[in-house]
């Protein structure tokens, strides 16, 4: 009798509760392959609003991709960034398969089923390790095509978590683009600088009040011509108002989840014609829909990933079966953290 193969899975339980579960995991249907994960990303920012019970009653998980149904409640499986290798193929798939690494959009959890077409074969020179950066990579590509940043123009991102931090790289390659970063954390700070930054500000009154001296003195057009919002931080989407310039750009990439953002839309904001634009990687700006897809975008995020060095960005590994003490990490101490990933 054929042994029964079993899978680690890695559950959200409850508010700031997780568990890894074994389960049965039957044999692989005919037109899937057998993927055996090797390492998981995780997201500091929707993982965290679900991990404590920040995200709106009912509110669906994604409907762009397959894996994901229903809406955020306990027990679930979440994550989107897994990166393995094939070790079998169903009978209707070509076995040239085997033994390739992929990346797919997938909770977390050691072994699992998936039609190839759901996955994106790895470059032979990309490290594992790299392409866990991928969801994050894409989201700032999306980024940067919904604010159309123009040569010469004053940047700032707000927020240099991971995504922040990508959103920085790929603008520092845009002519004549000065950035300006902030972020509470020193460690990401410093990454920020390394990553592409011109100057960067923490979250301090007083280092604000430099930000926004710098934005009107550097040029002879005051303010920020435009500005992300990464940071998660409902305050910040205020503050980013007064930062940004007369008919200025905010692109609000964030998801405060079911967190509230207070704001006072009388003042700059009015007076200063800003115009707030939320990006979500789950679409493709109308704008550009004749001519990019989805996996054209991807793509794109790839090549670039290929281009950095973002293993840095890795602050910690821990076993997926010490699951538990790497959300705790990153909800009691994001100042140690920059990308957190679990290990099989």
């Amino acid at each position: 009798m054929e042994a029964i193969m079993k899978r680690r899975s890695l559950y959200f339980t409850g508010p700031e509760a997780v568990e890894t579960r074994e389960e049965d995991l039957g044999s692989v249907p005919g037109d899937q392959v057998l993927v055996q994960t090797l390492y998981s990303a995780i997201s500091a920012g929707t993982e965290m609003l679900l991990y404590r019970n920040q995200i709106p009653d009912n509110f669906p998980v994604d409907t762009s991709l397959e894996v994901f149904e229903g809406a955020f409640r306990y027990p679930m499986k979440y994550g989107y960034s897994t990166v393995g290798k094939i070790v079998e193929t169903g009978k209707s798939v070509d076995n040239a398969l085997q033994d390739e690494f992929v990346f797919a959009f997938h909770p977390h959890e050691s072994h699992f089923t998936v039609r190839p077409d759901e996955l994106v074969l790895l470059p032979p020179d990309l490290a594992p390790e790299d392409a866990l950066f991928l969801p994050n990579m894409e989201t700032a590509v999306n980024l940067v095509m919904d604010g159309q940043p123009v040569i010469g123009e004053k940047v700032v991102v707000m927020g240099q978590g991971i995504v922040g931090l990508l959103t920085t790289a790929l603008l520092s390659h845009y002519p004549g683009v000065v950035i300006y970063t902030v972020d509470s954390y020193q460690l990401r700070r410093n990454a920020s600088l390394q990553l592409g930054a011109d100057r960067i500000f923490s979250t301090e009154t007083e280092s604000l009040e430099e930000l926004s001296t710098a934005l009107d003195s550097e040029t002879n057009s005051a303010g920020a011509d435009l500005l992300f919002e990464v940071s998660s931080v409902p305050e910040a989407l205020a503050q980013g108002i007064n930062f940004t310039g007369f008919d200025g750009r905010i692109i609000l990439g964030s998801w405060y989840g079911a967190k509230p953002a207070e704001m006072n839309f009388g003042g700059e904001f009015h007076r200063n014609r800003i115009t707030i634009k939320s990006s979500q990687v789950s679409t493709i700006d109308s704008r550009f829909g004749a001519r990019w897809t989805k996996s054209r975008r991807l793509q794109v995020a790839l090549d670039r990933i290929g281009e950095m060095s973002l293993q840095s960005c890795i602050t910690h590994r821990f076993p997926v079966e010490d699951a538990g003490e790497a959300y705790q990490l990153i909800d009691q101490h994001p100042e140690k953290t920059i990308q957190v990933i679990l290990t099989y």
